[in-house]
């Protein structure tokens, strides 16, 4: 249990079981999650046509400096622990970073021959920038510097070879007790999804914990070899300092 209130920002990049983390998170009991806060300013500044861009811009917080605002304010409900799952590149340059030192800033990654393939699906003819994997070593670097310490970086292949290890792993190093409600989840959508979930969480939806780890086995298109190696280069970046157990 978190002595004192603990915010933890986990910077990922999308098709990275990043919403399942969420949901693990929530499962605590004592955590208090919120989802993409900065999601509709991004679209608003970026113009790019997401699924449900419109619907998420009305219904969502446009301003980062409000957003950041409630990130940093009391916790919600009064929980001790607050998980804010983030996209990478929802952080777009022009956004102040001074606020992110009142966080515990975490780092998801995925090998992106598949978040990559996935992601297609979703945006046509995706680049590198909508990875959110140059956003997530910019990020990376500037916080290492910052507090002259290595933020945790965790891979998704370890936690779905070894939930509990993996999430234990994470746990320990931003200073919570790992619980093992943490593991399993009650399936569906609910209040504390962004409003674009229909679009983009299917699979989750249907989850109750964290799916068994299956390698990628179809050929990758040959239009998206050129940006998976590209990705590979930003991944390993981060890779050589994921936190195991």
């Amino acid at each position: 249990m978190a002595k004192e209130p603990i915010r933890i920002a986990m910077w990922s990049g999308p098709r990275n079981i990043s919403t399942a983390l969420m949901r693990s998170f929530e499962a605590r009991g004592d955590t208090a999650v919120c989802d993409e806060p900065l999601y509709a300013h991004y679209l608003l500044a970026t113009g790019h046509p997401h699924p449900g861009a419109e619907e998420v811009i009305a219904h969502n917080e446009t301003d980062w400096r409000m957003v950041a605002k409630v990130l940093t304010a009391p916790i919600p409900h009064g929980k001790p622990i607050f998980y804010q799952k983030h996209m990478a590149h929802h952080l777009l340059p022009h956004i102040e970073l001074d606020w992110l030192d009142d966080l515990v800033n975490c780092f998801l990654i995925r090998d992106p021959a598949e978040t990559v393939p996935s992601l297609a699906r979703f945006i046509e003819d995706p680049a590198v920038q909508d990875t959110g994997l140059p956003q997530q070593v910019r990020l990376f670097d500037h916080l290492r510097q910052r507090a002259r310490r290595t933020p945790p970086v965790l891979d998704a292949r370890d936690i779905l070879t070894d939930p509990a290890g993996a999430l234990g792993a994470l746990c320990e190093a931003v200073g919570i007790d790992f619980i093992e409600s943490m593991l399993k989840w009650a399936p569906g959508l609910r209040p504390t999804d962004g409003i674009w979930a229909r679009h983009w969480y299917d699979a989750v939806a249907r989850s109750t914990g964290f799916a068994p780890f299956r390698p990628q086995r179809a050929p990758i298109p040959r239009d998206l070899r050129g940006l998976v190696d590209q990705c590979r280069v930003l991944y390993r970046t981060l890779y050589r300092h994921r936190i195991v157990r």
